[in-house]
C-alpha cells in the first residue's frame, strides 16, 4: 500500500497536472486533477480516446463530489446515497460548473464515492475529486496489474503501490434518473 510519503508526492504531480496510476476496486486505473485541462489533454492522448466519450470522477466523500452534480430529490438521490462509498458509478446531472472535457457530450456526470482504501486515500491528500478511468488505451483490455499499467499505458508519471479490490471487473454504471444499468 502507498505510504503517506507517496501519497503527499501523488498529490504534488496531480496538482501540477501529473497523471498518477493506482490499483482501484476491480483493475488498475488512471487520473489527474479534473479542473486542468492540460492534464486531461495528456490524460486522453495517453488513452487515445476522444474528449466526447467523458470521463469518470472519484472522491472520498460526498462533498468531494457535490460540486459537479446537481444533486437529485427524493427516493433516486437515497439510492445513490444509500450506495456510496462503494464500488458504484452513477450517472447524475452535472452541474453548470462541471468542464465539458468531464461530461463529454452529456448532461449527465459520472461519480463515485470509492471505498477502495488506496483511492480514498488519493482523493484526500489531493483534497478533491479526481478522473479515474482505466489503465489501458481506449478499445484495450484494462491493466490488471503494474506491469501492465507500464506496458499498455506508458505516460503516467507515478504509479503507486497497492493491490485492487475484489470486483471482477470494472464498477458498474447506473443512470441515477432512471436506475438503468449502463454499464454492468
Amino acid at each position: 500500500m502507498a505510504s503517506p510519503f507517496q501519497l503527499r508526492q501523488a498529490a504534488g504531480l496531480l496538482r501540477k497536472g501529473g497523471i498518477i496510476a493506482w490499483p482501484t476496486e476491480a483493475i488498475w486505473g488512471v487520473g489527474c486533477d479534473p479542473l486542468n485541462p492540460h492534464a486531461i489533454r495528456r490524460l486522453m492522448d495517453l488513452k487515445q480516446r476522444p474528449l466526447s466519450k467523458g470521463l469518470i470522477l472519484t472522491g472520498a466523500n460526498y462533498e468531494q463530489i457535490l460540486t459537479y452534480i446537481h444533486p437529485l430529490s427524493g427516493e433516486r438521490m437515497q439510492a445513490v446515497l444509500d450506495s456510496w462509498p462503494g464500488p458504484h458509478t452513477w450517472l447524475l446531472p452535472a452541474s453548470p460548473r462541471t468542464p465539458v472535457w468531464i461530461t463529454g457530450a452529456s448532461p449527465l456526470v459520472a461519480v463515485r464515492v470509492s471505498a477502495h482504501p488506496l483511492t480514498r486515500d488519493l482523493c484526500l491528500a489531493f483534497g478533491g475529486a479526481l478522473v479515474s478511468t482505466s489503465a489501458n488505451r481506449s478499445s484495450h483490455p484494462p491493466a490488471r496489474n503494474a506491469l501492465q499499467v507500464r506496458l499498455h499505458c506508458p505516460g503516467a508519471d507515478a504509479l503507486l503501490p497497492g493491490t485492487t479490490g475484489e470486483l471482477p471487473r470494472p464498477t458498474p454504471i447506473r443512470n441515477a434518473l432512471d436506475g438503468k444499468v449502463i454499464r454492468p
